[in-house]
């Protein structure tokens, strides 16, 4: 008897591969998937149910089924590297320390002064006080008596 290709072992080890890369580059978008990843954790789920069955058929029925040496080769690989993904989001993403001095939504910000990209000294107080001027203009900005705004990033890291 001709034995035959064991796909359940590829599709696990292929499913998990797909499940560890989607959430950086899809799923991270979005807080529903992002906070707890629910969508990358039952896809992790199902490939090791692949995975598991197809190790079990290569090793109960190895006359039929290929992947004894692939399938453990598979396995190992898989579960090492869910268990760097999962240490990654379970325990290093959550040893960010806490931005207690951060502003809150709707805080005013301090009165600051940056370099801007050409090295002149920019004041957010003259910065908000300044006529508004679309597209640089200034003549119809000082007859519209709008004043400026300024939308302020925040990024937290170590430095």
């Amino acid at each position: 008897m001709k034995r035959s290709w064991n796909p359940r072992l590829w599709w696990g080890f292929v499913l998990a591969l797909a499940a560890i890369v989607s959430y950086p580059l899809f799923f991270a978008r979005y807080p529903i998937t992002r906070d707890f990843p629910w969508v990358t954790l039952l896809l992790l789920a199902i490939a090791f149910f692949l995975l598991a069955t197809g190790i079990a058929r290569a090793f109960q029925r190895p006359d039929a089924y290929r992947g004894k040496v692939a399938g453990s080769i598979l396995g190992v690989l898989t579960v090492s590297l869910v268990g760097f993904f999962l240490t990654e989001i379970f325990y290093v993403a959550r040893q960010i320390p806490a931005s207690h001095g951060a502003p809150k939504v709707g805080e005013l910000a301090p009165d600051f002064t940056l370099p801007d990209s050409q090295d002149n000294a920019v004041t957010l107080s003259v910065l908000l006080n300044s006529p508004f001027a679309p597209n640089g203009l200034a003549a119809p900005a000082a007859a519209s008596g709008k004043t400026a705004g300024a939308i302020l990033i925040f990024y937290r890291g170590y430095w």
